[in-house]
C-alpha cells in the first residue's frame, strides 16, 4: 500500500477522533454546568455547542468514507466508540450535572449511568445486524444525544425546578427506546419522491417548527415526534 493510498484510508478515521474529541470536550464542560467556561458560556451550553460539533464530526466521517471508498471494518467500530462517548456519556453527564445540583447529590443522580449503559449495547447491537441500513431498531443514539440536549435545556430554564420523578422516568424511557424492537425509519434520504421520503421531510418541517416555539426544548419534542410517526407508520 503506497502512502496516498495510507492517507486516503485515513481520513475518515481523522475525521471519527474529531468526533470523540468534541465529546471528550463536552463531558469536561458538562463538569462545569453551571459555571462559567468558555465564551462567557455556562458549562452545560458549550456542552451543547461539542456534542453539535461531534454530531456534525459524525455525518462528514460517513460522507468521506464514501466520497474516497475508504470503508473499513476498523472505521465502523470506531465510530461506534466515538459515538458513544459523545452521544451516550457527553449527555448523560450534562443531565448528572443538572441533577447533583437540583437534588443536592441525591443517589438518584447515578441514574444517569443508565444512559451510557443502553447506549452501548444500541451501537453493539447495531454493529453486528445486517437488517439496519433503511430501518433502525431502537432509538438511535445521536437522536438520544439530542433529545437530552432538548430535556436539559428545559431543565436549566426550570431553574432545575423540575420533579425527580419526571427527570428518572425520562431517562428510564429513552434509555429503554434505544434498545427496544421499535422500528424506526432512518433519517437518510434513499430517494427523492415524495412516497419514499415523506417521513423525513415531515420530520424536518415538525423540527423546524419545534425548535421555533420552543427553542432548544423543542428538539426534545421532534425526537418525542420522530417515536411516534416511526410508531405509527410502516417501516
Amino acid at each position: 500500500m503506497n502512502i496516498f493510498q495510507l492517507i486516503k484510508n485515513n481520513v475518515p478515521n481523522s475525521i471519527t477522533c474529531m468526533n470523540l474529541m468534541a465529546g471528550t470536550l463536552a463531558v469536561i464542560a458538562a463538569f462545569h454546568c453551571f459555571n462559567p467556561w468558555w465564551w462567557g458560556l455556562q458549562g452545560y451550553q458549550v456542552a451543547f455547542i461539542m456534542i453539535a460539533l461531534a454530531a456534525l464530526f459524525d455525518f462528514l466521517d460517513g460522507l468521506a468514507a464514501r466520497l474516497l471508498h475508504a470503508v473499513s471494518p476498523l472505521g465502523k467500530e470506531l465510530d461506534s466508540l466515538c459515538d458513544l462517548v459523545s452521544f451516550g456519556l457527553a449527555p448523560a453527564m450534562i443531565l448528572f450535572g443538572m441533577m447533583w445540583q437540583a437534588l443536592d447529590g441525591s443517589l438518584l443522580c447515578y441514574a444517569t449511568l443508565l444512559i451510557p449503559v443502553c447506549g452501548a449495547l444500541r451501537l453493539a447491537k447495531f454493529n453486528i445486524s445486517t437488517d439496519q441500513s433503511t430501518t433502525f431498531t431502537g432509538l438511535p443514539i445521536p437522536a438520544n444525544a439530542i433529545f437530552w440536549i432538548g430535556f436539559t435545556a428545559f431543565y436549566a430554564q426550570q431553574g432545575n425546578a423540575l420533579p425527580a420523578w419526571v427527570v428518572i422516568v425520562a431517562i428510564v424511557v429513552v434509555s429503554w427506546l434505544m434498545i427496544s424492537p421499535l422500528r424506526m425509519f432512518s433519517l437518510k434520504l434513499h430517494g427523492f419522491s415524495l412516497r419514499e421520503a415523506w417521513r423525513q421531510l415531515l420530520l424536518v418541517v415538525a423540527f423546524v417548527a419545534f425548535v421555533i416555539i420552543a427553542g432548544l426544548p423543542g428538539l426534545a419534542w421532534g425526537i418525542l415526534f420522530y417515536v411516534v410517526l416511526s410508531a405509527c407508520t410502516k417501516s
